[in-house]
């Protein structure tokens, strides 16, 4: 029996607020591999961003007309709203829609969805302009949080689809069973992500009112 499969049997052998830590123990080689690349292509699509220009103000002009400049303009000057709205946003359309969701009904899909992703925002916060180089200042600190909760996440899936796929590597009957676990994981994982979404959506919200603008003042 695996030591994942042992806690699974035993849930009340370890408090609830440190069972996600151990399963990132416990899977210590995909969090990094899951952390190496998620950083990796983020940074990869800010290069690709920065050596085509082009790519970066279409980014730029398809936000403005889906309403989401405007949105963010109306918003920025009354933080605890923004932080809502940031969250609301990280919440259910990346975290769910775009990792969750698919992984429950695809296994992996999830991975490669938020893999587009990653590249396209790398793309669209490429700082192809003195503005967007200062804005980049304080908001790398949001890209980091942020991302670090979308790799809990996409670990979380992870362990969905090896379970699901391969149920013998939990100890489990079928793969009926062995989704189960990988749900319960998921589940277990999803705790400090949304901690760490919420600290994220506070930061920006807060840092673009009150530090990007003088930051623009001072340094331009």
């Amino acid at each position: 029996m695996t030591t994942d499969t042992a806690t699974a049997a035993r849930p009340g052998a370890v408090p609830l607020w440190r069972r996600p830590f151990r399963i990132v123990r416990e899977n210590g080689r995909a969090y990094l591999v899951l952390n190496l690349a998620a950083y990796g292509l983020t940074l990869g699509g800010l290069g690709v961003g920065l050596l085509f220009p082009e790519l970066q103000a279409a980014r730029s002009t398809a936000l403005e007309d889906d309403g989401t400049g405007e949105l963010v303009r109306d918003l920025v000057n009354t933080p605890p709203l923004f932080a809502l709205m940031i969250l609301a946003v990280n919440v259910l359309r990346l975290s769910l829609a775009t990792i969750v969701l698919p992984s429950l009904i695809v296994p992996f899909s999830g991975l490669a969805l938020f893999a587009y992703w990653a590249v396209e925002t790398g793309i669209t916060l490429a700082p192809t302009t003195a503005a967007g180089g200062v804005a980049l200042i304080p908001h790398s600190l949001t890209i980091l949080i942020e991302l670090q909760a979308y790799v809990l996440l996409l670990l979380g899936v992870y362990l969905l689809g090896r379970n699901w796929l391969l149920p013998h590597r939990v100890g489990a009957a079928n793969r009926r069973q062995g989704y189960a676990r990988g749900l319960r994981s998921l589940g277990l994982l999803a705790l400090p992500a949304v901690a760490l979404l919420i600290v994220g959506a506070v930061w920006e919200a807060y840092s673009l009112r009150y530090l990007v603008h003088p930051l623009s003042q001072l340094l331009l």
